[in-house]
C-alpha cells in the first residue's frame, strides 16, 4: 500500500521517484531540508519503503544506495526514442529563433528608450531658439559697430594681463637661475635631474610662453592704431 503523500514515507518515495537517480540518505536529506525533515526520519523512511518494496537499494561496503524502482516507469521504443530526439530538436531550433526575436527586442527597446520624448524635444528646441536669439542680438550690435566692452574695462583687463605676464616672465627667470646654480656642479644629466624632481618646463605641457607674450604685445598695436 502506498504511504500517504503528505507522511514522511509518502514525500521520501515522491523525492526518489522524481530523481530516478542513485541517491544515498544524505542526498535525500540535504534535498528534504525544505519540509523540516531530519536525517534520521529520512533514513528511516527510506529503509520502510526498501522493506516495502517500493524502492530498491544496493549496497556498497557500508553505505546504501537507493533507486527508484524502473518497473513503474514507463520505457520508450527505440522508435518513440527518435520521435523525441526529432522533437527536441525541432524545439532547440525553435528556442534560438525566440532568442533571435528577443535580443531585436530588446535592441530596439533600448534604442527606443535613448530617443527623446516629445515634450523632451520640444524643451529643447524652445532652449535652442532663446541661445539663437541671444546670439543673433549680439552678432547685429557687432554688425552695428556697438561696442559691447567699455574703453576703461578693456584698459583694466588688458593692464591685468600685462602685470601677470610681467610676473610669469620674473618667475621664469628666477627659476632659471636657482636651476643653473643647482645643475652648474652636478654630475647628474640635468633632464635626469629634472625628472627625478618632477619638474615640468612651460613646454612639457604644451604651454607656449611667447605666444601669450604677443598677445599683449597685439594690445598695445591695437591701442596705437
Amino acid at each position: 500500500m502506498a504511504p500517504k503523500s503528505d507522511s514522511v514515507e509518502g514525500i521520501v518515495l515522491n523525492f526518489v521517484n522524481e530523481q530516478n537517480r542513485p541517491l544515498n540518505s544524505q542526498n535525500a536529506a540535504d534535498a528534504l531540508q525544505k519540509f523540516n525533515l531530519k536525517k534520521t526520519a529520512v533514513q528511516k523512511a527510506l529503509d520502510s519503503l526498501c522493506d516495502s518494496g517500493q524502492i530498491s537499494f544496493k549496497e556498497y561496503g557500508k553505505q546504501k544506495i537507493y533507486l527508484a524502482r524502473q518497473d513503474q516507469f514507463n520505457i520508450p521504443t527505440s522508435e518513440e526514442l527518435d520521435q523525441m530526439k526529432k522533437q527536441n530538436s525541432e524545439l532547440q531550433e525553435e528556442l534560438e529563433a525566440q532568442k533571435k526575436v528577443v535580443v531585436e527586442v530588446e535592441a530596439e527597446v533600448r534604442a527606443l528608450q535613448s530617443n527623446l520624448t516629445l515634450e523632451q524635444i520640444r524643451s529643447k528646441e524652445a532652449k535652442l531658439r532663446a541661445e539663437v536669439t541671444v546670439m543673433e542680438e549680439k552678432l547685429s550690435k557687432l554688425r552695428a559697430g556697438t561696442t559691447l566692452v567699455k574703453p576703461e574695462e578693456r584698459k583694466t583687463v588688458e593692464e591685468k594681463y600685462s602685470q601677470m605676464i610681467s610676473e610669469w616672465r620674473k618667475r621664469k627667470r628666477i627659476f632659471r637661475d636657482l636651476w643653473d646654480s643647482l645643475t652648474e656642479n652636478n654630475p647628474k644629466d640635468p633632464k635626469e635631474f629634472k625628472e627625478e624632481l618632477g619638474l615640468e618646463y612651460d613646454e612639457d605641457v604644451g604651454v607656449n610662453f611667447q605666444h601669450f607674450c604677443e598677445l599683449v604685445c597685439c594690445g598695445n598695436k591695437r591701442k596705437r592704431n
